[in-house]
Formats: structure tokens, sequence, C-alpha cells
């Protein structure tokens, strides 16, 4: 006998936590019970394929089990057909500078990397908090094309081709694949982006692993992907959106993802379209997640993920709280909805092609 159909309902996944050469020893307050650390941890995988379902009918069963199993209208009409999960959401907990770094984009992921999953990595960054000397290095400087890059590589003076940016607390930063980079220490790191693990480092500060010896390198395929003279990272400015009872603002969006970040004091609903899933990620205070036939308590650091026919849900607060909400968007419609917005690949720009 066919199993009935399954009704809409959010699951809440495990995190799971990475050990980082560069990483911290505690990673409160997001994670309270993550101090004392014997061994330090950098990244905090929200949305990883191995993370474990902990609330709904897919209890135990983890994010790759659940994507297959569920059935099609929870995923969305965008991934009806069962493509494969596409957003990996992390936080990130540096406390070194991260490897002067570059991803590749998918037409480079699909020819080279198909072992890996043939994807490239575009990514963005939010911060949820920052020390007052936070910077990241976020591309190269102007009129650096391969001969200097390469000079620079030879003659240990690297980073000092890169471009630094001060961050603070709030701000979003947008990295296309092709974009050398780097995160500082002193800040806590939300980060969306396709799902894909693919980084070519270009330099690691003469860090070695847990076996003495230096991480790889991955310099001709940097160099194979890395856009010299391109300016189209850096920081994006919110555009505010409707909402009732709170603050709403699109933080960055392309067609990979969206991010919206919501401030509540009072309860908020959100609408749902069946066209994608929601992920959503509380970064601050508390609340109740709600649906007609669910409530679940919400903390910091948790991640949810909504089905794409629950139509709606609700968070109703405890505290005034901060939360993080993400999507596969189609990007014509989502500029309908949004009306006129500024065009083109500037960096104070929200939405990129």
């Amino acid at each position: 006998m066919k199993a009935p159909p399954l009704g809409p309902e959010p699951l809440r996944l495990e995190p799971v936590f990475s050990p980082r050469i560069w990483g911290a020893r505690s990673l409160a307050p997001l994670f309270p019970e993550k101090v004392d650390l014997a061994e330090p941890l950098g990244e905090a995988w929200l949305t990883g394929l191995d993370c474990k379902i902990s609330a709904s009918a897919f209890r135990g069963k983890t994010l790759r089990e659940a994507w297959r199993e569920m059935p099609s209208e929870w995923r969305g009409a965008k991934f009806a057909e069962g493509h494969a999960f596409p957003l990996l959401v992390k936080f990130i907990f540096p406390t070194e500078m991260l490897s002067l770094q570059v991803h590749p984009d998918d037409a480079y992921a699909s020819v080279h990397e198909q072992a890996a999953g043939g994807r490239g990595k575009t990514e963005m960054w939010h911060i949820v908090s920052a020390d007052w000397q936070a910077q990241i290095l976020l591309g190269l400087k102007p009129g650096v094309d391969k001969k200097a890059f390469l000079t620079g590589l030879r003659s240990g003076t690297l980073e000092s081709l890169f471009q630094p940016v001060p961050v603070h607390a709030g701000d979003t930063i947008f990295v296309p694949a092709g974009t050398q980079h780097a995160i500082g220490p002193g800040m806590v790191v939300c980060e969306v982006q396709q799902y894909s693990d693919l980084t070519y480092r270009v330099h690691d500060f003469g860090r070695i692993d847990s076996q003495g010896k230096p991480r790889e390198l991955h310099i001709e395929k940097a160099l194979g992907v890395t856009r010299f003279g391109s300016n189209l990272a850096g920081k994006t400015a919110a555009l505010p959106l409707p909402a009732e009872h709170a603050e709403r603002s699109l933080l960055a969006a392309c067609r990979y993802f969206a991010t919206e970040r919501w401030e509540v004091t009072s309860p908020v609903t959100i609408a749902m379209d069946h066209e994608h899933f929601d992920l959503f990620v509380v970064l601050a205070g508390s609340g109740v997640l709600q649906t007609p036939d669910f409530a679940f308590p919400s903390e910091p650091g948790e991640c949810w993920f909504l089905p794409a026919n629950l139509k709606e849900y609700c968070f109703k607060t405890t505290e005034p709280a901060t939360f993080i909400r993400t999507y596969v968007p189609h990007l014509p419609a989502l500029r309908e909805e949004l009306g006129t917005v500024r065009q083109g690949m500037a960096t104070n720009h929200t939405i990129f092609d």
C-alpha cells in the first residue's frame, strides 16, 4: 500500500561543526554549549547534506535523505525534478586570516571538477558581529594583472595586492566566483552560497596541518578562474522591503540565492512561494516558529527548512529577534515584485545577474 502524502511541516537541521586551523575555541553566543573547546572549530554547516533532521517526520534522517524522499511539492516547482540541494548556509568563526583564495564558476567546475559535484561557488557574507578592527580582503587592487599577481606570489607580497575592506556588524558582502578574497579574524559571518566546497588556495600564511605539513595550494587552478580586472564584488546596500510589524531588507540576490534580513519585536507572517522552499536562520533573540499545524521554539544558531507548499509561516517573538530568510529566486519575478531597482553590477547594488 502506498504511504499517504506528507503534509508540509518545518524541518529543523542540526549543524555539523568543522575543525579549522584558524577557528575559535568558543562559538558563544550562537552556540553556548561550544565553549572551552579542545580543538578550534571554524565553521558550523547549517545545511550540509550530512546535517540531521531533529524535528518532523524525517527526524533522524540526513538532509541528503530527506531531500531525496520528501514530496516534490515540498521542494517547490524549481526543484520538483529532484535537482541537487542548491544552498549551503554556514556560520564562520575566524580567529586568524583565512587563506588567500578564489572559487571557480559553474562553467569551469562543470569541466574540471565533476568529481566534486561540478558546481561553482558564488557566495555572500553577512557580518553577524565584528571587532572594531575587523576587515576582509576582497578582490585585487586596480591594475593587478596575472603578471603582477605572480610577481607578488613569488616575492611574498601577494597580500598587499588585495583590497582591504573594513567590516561592521550588519554589513553584507557579495563575492561572485572568480573573486580573490580572504576573511579576516575578529568576526562571525553568516555565509550563503551555492552548494559547493571548491576552494583554490593561493597563499596560506605558512600554516601547517595536524600532520605538520603545509596545506595544499592550487595555484594553476586559481589562475585559471580569477577574473583579473573585474570589480563585481563588494558591500551591498540593503534594499528595504515592505513588511508589517518588522524591519525587512533584501541583503543580496543573484541567480543562486536571495537573502533577506528581518528585525522583529512582534509576531510576523511570511508568505511562501510555491516555486521554492525557504531557509530560516535565527541570528539573535528567540521566538516560536508556527505553521497551521505546528509550533516550535526557535533559538539563535538554528536553521529551519520551510517546504514550498506551506503557503505561509509565522514567527512569534518572545524577545526582539533578528533572522535570515534565504531561498533560490526567479530573478525576473523578483525584480518585477520589487519594482524599479538599480540595475548593473556595481558594488552597492543588491541584485546581481
